[in-house]
């Protein structure tokens, strides 16, 4: 190669656009994680999860999940993106941290359903559900962990009482996701 020749810059694994759309879902799941209703069992109903989800439908695998890990970052250094406003590693390793610690899991499970469902029908159902199960697995095994409980009372105050929600969230989600991702070109 001689030099005069001129080398072509490295393609950016992220283009600009795509960037502004990481940080720009990492504020959404901050503003939805506002949206917190107390339980008994400790563990707040939210919207994260449908945040989460719309991120995923709407930037697939590897965009959504840097998503949720520009929005646990932010969380984990003390921004008050957390729900109640809230920041700081002891959110992380509380009752409730194995759900945020997932998020970025469900995000690409979900994200990977999304960008595979034209080759493998089902692949999107069977996604949502995977990440939704993976995020509720990861939770209760951190919560039981964290608070001595049994699985069957990790069940009973993090997952049963969400599980009507969840539905309802996952499918709001995929409908208002595809609908943004066809807007945006997105496939």
């Amino acid at each position: 190669m001689s030099n005069l020749q001129t080398k072509t810059a490295p393609k950016p694994v992220f283009t600009v656009r795509e960037t502004c759309y990481a940080g720009l879902f990492a504020a959404v799941i901050a503003i939805m994680a506002q949206i917190s209703i107390p339980m008994p069992g400790g563990v707040p109903m939210t919207m994260q999860t449908f945040a989460v989800t719309l991120a995923a439908v709407v930037l697939g695998a590897k965009l959504s999940t840097v998503s949720m890990v520009i929005y646990l970052v932010l969380g984990a250094v003390g921004v008050p993106v957390l729900a109640g406003f809230t920041g700081g590693l002891a959110k992380f390793v509380g009752p409730t941290g194995g759900f945020l610690i997932s998020f970025p899991l469900m995000a690409f499970v979900i994200g990977w359903g999304v960008e595979h469902r034209k080759a493998f029908p089902g692949a999107f159902v069977a996604a949502l559900i995977a990440g939704t199960v993976l995020n509720y697995v990861v939770g209760v095994a951190m919560f039981c962990a964290l608070t001595q409980s049994t699985v069957a009372a990790g069940l009973a105050a993090c997952v049963i009482p969400f599980i009507p929600t969840a539905v309802i969230k996952a499918v709001l989600a995929s409908v208002l996701g595809f609908g943004i991702r066809k807007r945006l070109n997105r496939a």
